[in-house]
Protein backbone atom coordinates (compact mmCIF):
# COMPACT_ATOMS: atom_id res chain seq x y z
CA UNK A 1 0.00 0.00 0.00
CA UNK A 2 1.32 3.37 -0.91
CA UNK A 3 1.33 5.91 1.85
CA UNK A 4 3.04 8.89 0.30
CA UNK A 5 0.25 11.14 1.47
CA UNK A 6 1.00 13.52 4.36
CA UNK A 7 -1.16 13.12 7.45
CA UNK A 8 -3.43 15.84 8.76
CA UNK A 9 -0.74 16.75 11.25
CA UNK A 10 1.97 18.65 9.33
CA UNK A 11 4.55 17.56 11.88
CA UNK A 12 3.94 13.86 11.39
CA UNK A 13 6.23 11.88 9.07
CA UNK A 14 4.70 9.38 6.62
CA UNK A 15 5.71 5.73 6.71
CA UNK A 16 4.78 2.60 4.81
CA UNK A 17 2.46 -0.05 6.13
CA UNK A 18 4.57 -2.75 7.75
CA UNK A 19 3.85 -5.86 9.76
CA UNK A 20 4.86 -4.00 12.89
CA UNK A 21 1.65 -1.99 12.51
CA UNK A 22 -0.37 -5.13 13.18
CA UNK A 23 -0.94 -5.40 16.89
CA UNK A 24 -2.41 -8.14 18.98
CA UNK A 25 -6.09 -7.44 18.44
CA UNK A 26 -7.06 -9.55 21.43
CA UNK A 27 -4.94 -7.66 23.94
CA UNK A 28 -6.95 -5.52 26.34
CA UNK A 29 -5.82 -1.92 26.59
CA UNK A 30 -4.85 -1.32 30.21
CA UNK A 31 -3.91 2.34 29.93
CA UNK A 32 -6.31 4.14 32.31
CA UNK A 33 -6.11 7.29 30.19
CA UNK A 34 -7.81 5.45 27.30
CA UNK A 35 -11.37 5.69 28.41
CA UNK A 36 -14.90 6.60 27.45
CA UNK A 37 -15.77 10.29 27.77
CA UNK A 38 -19.42 11.28 27.95
CA UNK A 39 -20.63 14.79 27.17
CA UNK A 40 -20.35 16.97 30.26
CA UNK A 41 -23.59 18.08 31.77
CA UNK A 42 -24.13 21.79 32.12
CA UNK A 43 -23.07 22.97 35.57
CA UNK A 44 -23.29 26.28 37.38
CA UNK A 45 -20.16 28.40 37.86
CA UNK A 46 -18.24 27.53 41.07
CA UNK A 47 -19.05 30.82 42.82
CA UNK A 48 -22.72 30.40 42.06
CA UNK A 49 -22.66 26.85 43.41
CA UNK A 50 -21.02 28.02 46.64
CA UNK A 51 -23.47 30.92 46.99
CA UNK A 52 -26.43 28.60 46.40
CA UNK A 53 -25.24 26.21 49.10
CA UNK A 54 -24.69 29.04 51.54
CA UNK A 55 -28.23 30.27 50.92
CA UNK A 56 -29.59 26.76 51.50
CA UNK A 57 -27.60 26.47 54.74
CA UNK A 58 -28.89 29.87 55.88
CA UNK A 59 -32.45 28.77 55.05
CA UNK A 60 -32.07 25.65 57.21
CA UNK A 61 -30.64 27.78 60.04
CA UNK A 62 -33.53 30.26 59.86
CA UNK A 63 -36.11 27.45 59.77
CA UNK A 64 -34.58 25.79 62.83
CA UNK A 65 -34.48 29.11 64.69
CA UNK A 66 -38.19 29.72 64.01
CA UNK A 67 -39.11 26.19 65.09
CA UNK A 68 -37.28 26.61 68.42
CA UNK A 69 -38.64 30.13 69.00
CA UNK A 70 -42.25 29.09 68.36
CA UNK A 71 -41.83 26.31 70.94
CA UNK A 72 -39.66 28.36 73.32
CA UNK A 73 -41.78 27.44 76.35
CA UNK A 74 -40.51 23.87 75.99
CA UNK A 75 -36.87 24.95 76.34
CA UNK A 76 -34.83 26.02 79.36
CA UNK A 77 -31.92 28.45 79.42
CA UNK A 78 -29.61 27.78 82.36
CA UNK A 79 -28.71 31.48 82.47
CA UNK A 80 -32.17 32.98 83.13
CA UNK A 81 -34.71 30.23 82.44
CA UNK A 82 -36.38 31.92 79.45
CA UNK A 83 -35.54 31.61 75.74
CA UNK A 84 -35.54 34.72 73.54
CA UNK A 85 -35.27 34.92 69.76
CA UNK A 86 -31.50 35.43 70.08
CA UNK A 87 -31.33 32.36 72.32
CA UNK A 88 -33.29 30.40 69.70
CA UNK A 89 -30.83 31.43 66.98
CA UNK A 90 -27.92 30.54 69.26
CA UNK A 91 -29.43 27.13 70.05
CA UNK A 92 -30.08 26.46 66.33
CA UNK A 93 -26.49 27.36 65.45
CA UNK A 94 -24.79 25.17 68.05
CA UNK A 95 -27.23 22.32 67.40
CA UNK A 96 -26.88 22.27 63.60
CA UNK A 97 -23.10 22.48 63.89
CA UNK A 98 -23.21 19.52 66.37
CA UNK A 99 -21.40 21.61 69.02
CA UNK A 100 -24.07 21.36 71.71
CA UNK A 101 -22.86 23.25 74.80
CA UNK A 102 -25.87 22.14 76.84
CA UNK A 103 -26.73 25.60 78.25
CA UNK A 104 -30.10 25.57 76.43
CA UNK A 105 -31.97 22.25 76.50
CA UNK A 106 -35.43 20.98 75.51
CA UNK A 107 -37.37 20.07 78.67
CA UNK A 108 -40.92 19.38 77.46
CA UNK A 109 -41.98 16.22 75.64
CA UNK A 110 -43.08 18.25 72.62
CA UNK A 111 -39.75 20.04 72.33
CA UNK A 112 -37.87 16.76 72.59
CA UNK A 113 -40.04 15.14 69.90
CA UNK A 114 -39.42 18.13 67.64
CA UNK A 115 -35.68 17.71 68.20
CA UNK A 116 -35.90 14.03 67.30
CA UNK A 117 -38.07 14.19 64.20
CA UNK A 118 -37.45 17.72 62.85
CA UNK A 119 -34.24 19.31 64.10
CA UNK A 120 -32.11 16.16 63.77
CA UNK A 121 -32.99 15.71 60.06
CA UNK A 122 -32.36 19.43 59.55
CA UNK A 123 -28.94 18.98 61.16
CA UNK A 124 -28.14 16.20 58.66
CA UNK A 125 -29.29 18.38 55.75
CA UNK A 126 -27.20 21.27 57.08
CA UNK A 127 -24.05 19.14 57.23
CA UNK A 128 -24.66 17.71 53.75
CA UNK A 129 -24.97 21.21 52.34
CA UNK A 130 -21.74 22.36 53.97
CA UNK A 131 -19.73 19.35 52.80
CA UNK A 132 -21.54 19.09 49.47
CA UNK A 133 -18.46 19.96 47.45
CA UNK A 134 -16.43 17.20 49.08
CA UNK A 135 -19.24 14.70 48.58
CA UNK A 136 -19.57 15.75 44.95
CA UNK A 137 -15.88 15.09 44.33
CA UNK A 138 -16.07 11.70 46.05
CA UNK A 139 -19.14 10.60 44.11
CA UNK A 140 -18.21 12.03 40.69
CA UNK A 141 -16.23 8.96 39.62
CA UNK A 142 -19.01 6.60 40.71
CA UNK A 143 -21.61 8.72 38.94
CA UNK A 144 -19.52 8.79 35.75
CA UNK A 145 -19.08 5.02 35.87
CA UNK A 146 -22.84 4.62 36.29
CA UNK A 147 -23.48 6.89 33.29
CA UNK A 148 -21.03 4.88 31.16
CA UNK A 149 -22.65 1.57 32.12
CA UNK A 150 -26.09 2.99 31.40
CA UNK A 151 -24.88 4.29 28.02
CA UNK A 152 -23.50 0.86 27.15
CA UNK A 153 -26.85 -0.77 27.85
CA UNK A 154 -28.94 1.64 25.76
CA UNK A 155 -26.71 2.44 22.75
CA UNK A 156 -27.89 0.65 19.60
CA UNK A 157 -27.66 1.24 15.83
CA UNK A 158 -25.37 4.21 16.39
CA UNK A 159 -22.68 5.75 14.18
CA UNK A 160 -19.01 5.35 15.06
CA UNK A 161 -16.77 8.08 13.63
CA UNK A 162 -13.11 7.09 13.78
CA UNK A 163 -10.91 10.16 13.57
CA UNK A 164 -12.04 13.63 14.64
CA UNK A 165 -9.85 15.69 12.38
CA UNK A 166 -11.12 17.85 9.53
CA UNK A 167 -12.74 14.91 7.72
CA UNK A 168 -14.32 13.43 10.83
CA UNK A 169 -15.74 16.75 12.03
CA UNK A 170 -17.18 17.48 8.59
CA UNK A 171 -18.80 14.04 8.52
CA UNK A 172 -20.32 14.65 11.95
CA UNK A 173 -21.63 18.07 10.90
CA UNK A 174 -23.34 16.50 7.90
CA UNK A 175 -24.89 13.74 10.02
CA UNK A 176 -26.20 16.29 12.50
CA UNK A 177 -27.56 18.38 9.66
CA UNK A 178 -29.53 15.40 8.41
CA UNK A 179 -31.18 14.92 11.78
CA UNK A 180 -28.95 12.30 13.40
CA UNK A 181 -29.07 12.91 17.19
CA UNK A 182 -25.83 13.65 18.99
CA UNK A 183 -26.30 10.81 21.47
CA UNK A 184 -26.17 8.28 18.60
CA UNK A 185 -22.70 9.38 17.42
CA UNK A 186 -19.53 8.01 19.02
CA UNK A 187 -16.11 9.48 18.19
CA UNK A 188 -12.92 7.42 18.44
CA UNK A 189 -9.55 9.16 18.32
CA UNK A 190 -6.07 8.59 19.80
CA UNK A 191 -5.57 12.28 20.61
CA UNK A 192 -6.91 13.57 23.96
CA UNK A 193 -7.51 17.03 22.50
CA UNK A 194 -9.75 15.57 19.80
CA UNK A 195 -11.81 13.65 22.38
CA UNK A 196 -12.09 16.77 24.54
CA UNK A 197 -13.40 18.65 21.51
CA UNK A 198 -15.86 15.85 20.73
CA UNK A 199 -17.29 15.83 24.24
CA UNK A 200 -17.43 19.62 24.18
CA UNK A 201 -19.52 19.27 21.01
CA UNK A 202 -21.94 16.98 22.88
CA UNK A 203 -20.69 13.65 21.52
CA UNK A 204 -19.51 10.49 23.26
CA UNK A 205 -15.75 10.09 22.89
CA UNK A 206 -13.51 7.02 23.16
CA UNK A 207 -9.80 7.68 23.56
CA UNK A 208 -7.55 5.02 22.09
CA UNK A 209 -6.02 3.34 19.06
CA UNK A 210 -8.86 2.33 16.71
CA UNK A 211 -6.75 -0.46 15.17
CA UNK A 212 -7.20 -2.37 18.42
CA UNK A 213 -10.24 -4.47 19.09
CA UNK A 214 -10.45 -3.32 22.71
CA UNK A 215 -10.87 0.33 21.68
CA UNK A 216 -13.63 -0.43 19.16
CA UNK A 217 -15.37 -2.65 21.69
CA UNK A 218 -15.51 0.30 24.10
CA UNK A 219 -17.22 2.24 21.32
CA UNK A 220 -19.78 -0.62 21.08
CA UNK A 221 -18.91 -1.00 17.39
CA UNK A 222 -20.42 -4.52 17.14
CA UNK A 223 -23.86 -2.92 17.69
CA UNK A 224 -23.30 0.08 15.40
CA UNK A 225 -25.22 0.64 12.17
CA UNK A 226 -22.67 2.90 10.44
CA UNK A 227 -18.91 3.33 10.71
CA UNK A 228 -17.00 6.31 9.32
CA UNK A 229 -13.26 5.63 8.98
CA UNK A 230 -11.40 8.95 8.71
CA UNK A 231 -7.95 8.65 10.32
CA UNK A 232 -4.88 10.65 9.33
CA UNK A 233 -3.19 7.89 7.30
CA UNK A 234 -4.26 5.46 4.59
CA UNK A 235 -2.49 2.46 6.14
CA UNK A 236 -4.24 3.14 9.46
CA UNK A 237 -7.56 3.35 7.62
CA UNK A 238 -6.98 -0.13 6.15
CA UNK A 239 -6.22 -1.66 9.54
CA UNK A 240 -9.21 0.03 11.14
CA UNK A 241 -11.51 -1.11 8.33
CA UNK A 242 -10.32 -4.71 8.69
CA UNK A 243 -10.88 -4.65 12.45
CA UNK A 244 -14.27 -2.94 12.17
CA UNK A 245 -15.51 -5.40 9.54
CA UNK A 246 -14.34 -8.31 11.66
CA UNK A 247 -16.37 -7.03 14.62
CA UNK A 248 -19.47 -6.04 12.64
CA UNK A 249 -20.41 -7.76 9.38
CA UNK A 250 -23.64 -5.85 8.82
CA UNK A 251 -22.67 -2.22 9.42
CA UNK A 252 -22.19 0.23 6.56
CA UNK A 253 -18.50 1.17 6.51
CA UNK A 254 -17.46 4.38 4.74
CA UNK A 255 -13.71 5.04 4.59
CA UNK A 256 -11.65 8.01 3.45
CA UNK A 257 -8.23 7.71 1.77
CA UNK A 258 -5.94 10.25 0.19
CA UNK A 259 -4.49 8.23 -2.70
CA UNK A 260 -6.54 6.57 -5.46
CA UNK A 261 -4.28 3.51 -5.54
CA UNK A 262 -5.21 2.72 -1.94
CA UNK A 263 -8.97 2.74 -2.56
CA UNK A 264 -9.16 -0.89 -3.87
CA UNK A 265 -7.33 -2.13 -0.79
CA UNK A 266 -9.87 -0.37 1.45
CA UNK A 267 -12.70 -2.03 -0.49
CA UNK A 268 -11.04 -5.42 -0.09
CA UNK A 269 -10.67 -4.69 3.62
CA UNK A 270 -14.45 -4.41 3.90
CA UNK A 271 -15.37 -0.79 3.19
CA UNK A 272 -18.70 -0.36 1.42
CA UNK A 273 -17.79 3.11 0.13
CA UNK A 274 -14.32 4.61 -0.27
CA UNK A 275 -13.92 8.36 -0.72
CA UNK A 276 -10.62 9.61 -2.14
CA UNK A 277 -10.05 13.03 -0.65
CA UNK A 278 -7.03 14.17 -2.67
CA UNK A 279 -8.37 13.31 -6.12
CA UNK A 280 -11.84 14.62 -5.23
CA UNK A 281 -10.36 17.93 -4.18
CA UNK A 282 -8.24 17.99 -7.33
CA UNK A 283 -11.23 17.38 -9.59
CA UNK A 284 -13.14 20.15 -7.83
CA UNK A 285 -10.17 22.47 -8.32
CA UNK A 286 -9.97 21.63 -12.01
CA UNK A 287 -13.70 22.14 -12.48
CA UNK A 288 -13.54 25.47 -10.66
CA UNK A 289 -10.67 26.56 -12.89
CA UNK A 290 -12.61 25.77 -16.08
CA UNK A 291 -15.94 26.97 -14.73
CA UNK A 292 -15.99 28.81 -11.38
CA UNK A 293 -19.80 28.67 -11.38
CA UNK A 294 -19.84 24.89 -11.82
CA UNK A 295 -17.31 24.55 -9.02
CA UNK A 296 -19.44 26.74 -6.77
CA UNK A 297 -22.50 24.59 -7.49
CA UNK A 298 -20.61 21.39 -6.67
CA UNK A 299 -19.32 22.89 -3.43
CA UNK A 300 -22.90 23.92 -2.63
CA UNK A 301 -24.12 20.35 -3.22
CA UNK A 302 -21.40 19.00 -0.92
CA UNK A 303 -22.33 21.41 1.89
CA UNK A 304 -25.47 20.15 3.60
CA UNK A 305 -28.08 22.70 4.62
CA UNK A 306 -26.85 25.43 2.30
CA UNK A 307 -28.51 26.13 -1.07
CA UNK A 308 -29.06 22.70 -2.68
CA UNK A 309 -28.72 19.29 -1.03
CA UNK A 310 -28.20 15.82 -2.48
CA UNK A 311 -30.29 13.33 -0.51
CA UNK A 312 -31.57 9.77 -0.79
CA UNK A 313 -35.20 8.91 -0.17
CA UNK A 314 -37.58 5.99 -0.86
CA UNK A 315 -40.13 5.93 -3.65
CA UNK A 316 -43.66 6.62 -2.39
CA UNK A 317 -46.71 4.61 -3.41
CA UNK A 318 -47.99 7.51 -5.50
CA UNK A 319 -44.67 7.69 -7.38
CA UNK A 320 -44.42 3.95 -8.16
CA UNK A 321 -44.93 3.33 -11.89
CA UNK A 322 -44.02 6.88 -12.88
CA UNK A 323 -40.95 8.17 -14.69
CA UNK A 324 -38.25 10.05 -12.75
CA UNK A 325 -38.88 13.05 -15.01
CA UNK A 326 -42.49 13.26 -13.79
CA UNK A 327 -41.54 13.81 -10.15
CA UNK A 328 -41.34 17.29 -8.57
CA UNK A 329 -37.86 16.52 -7.22
CA UNK A 330 -34.84 16.60 -9.51
CA UNK A 331 -33.90 12.90 -9.73
CA UNK A 332 -30.27 12.20 -10.66
CA UNK A 333 -30.12 8.43 -9.97
CA UNK A 334 -32.27 5.45 -9.01
CA UNK A 335 -31.01 2.85 -6.51
CA UNK A 336 -32.44 -0.57 -7.33
CA UNK A 337 -31.15 -3.30 -5.09
CA UNK A 338 -27.37 -2.93 -5.10
CA UNK A 339 -27.28 -1.11 -8.42
CA UNK A 340 -27.23 2.65 -8.98
CA UNK A 341 -28.98 3.56 -12.23
CA UNK A 342 -28.63 6.88 -14.02
CA UNK A 343 -32.05 8.44 -14.51
CA UNK A 344 -31.49 8.32 -18.31
CA UNK A 345 -31.03 4.53 -18.39
CA UNK A 346 -33.99 2.57 -19.81
CA UNK A 347 -34.25 0.41 -16.66
CA UNK A 348 -34.92 3.53 -14.58
CA UNK A 349 -37.72 4.77 -16.83
CA UNK A 350 -40.39 3.20 -14.59
CA UNK A 351 -39.99 3.51 -10.83
CA UNK A 352 -40.64 0.56 -8.54
CA UNK A 353 -41.93 0.78 -5.00
CA UNK A 354 -38.74 -0.81 -3.64
CA UNK A 355 -36.49 1.75 -5.37
CA UNK A 356 -34.70 4.60 -3.68
CA UNK A 357 -34.05 7.95 -5.32
CA UNK A 358 -31.01 10.21 -5.28
CA UNK A 359 -32.51 13.69 -5.62
CA UNK A 360 -31.44 17.32 -5.49
CA UNK A 361 -33.69 19.56 -3.44
CA UNK A 362 -33.47 22.93 -1.69
CA UNK A 363 -31.32 22.76 1.39
CA UNK A 364 -32.79 22.84 4.86
CA UNK A 365 -30.91 25.21 7.21
CA UNK A 366 -29.13 23.30 9.95
CA UNK A 367 -30.51 24.17 13.39
CA UNK A 368 -27.80 23.98 16.10
CA UNK A 369 -28.63 21.34 18.72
Amino acid sequence: MSNSNPPDDPGARPSRLTLSRFRDQGTEDTDPARRISLPARRTRPPLRQVGRRLLLALGVLVATTLIVYLDRDGYNDNANGSVSFLDSAYYATVTLSTTGYGDITPVSDGARLVNIFVITPLRVVFLIILVGTTLEVLTERTRLQWRIERWRHVVRDHTVVIGYGTKGRSAVDTLLGQGVPKDSIVVVDPQPRAIDQATHDGLVGVLGDATRTATLMRAELPRAAQVVVAPERDDTAALITLTARQLNRGATVVAAVREDENAPLLRQSGADVVVTSSSSAGRLLGMSMLSPNAGAVMEDLLTYGNGLDVTERPVTKAEAGQSPRELPDLVVAVVRGRRVLNYTEPEAAVLQLTDRLIVIKPGTPVVPQ
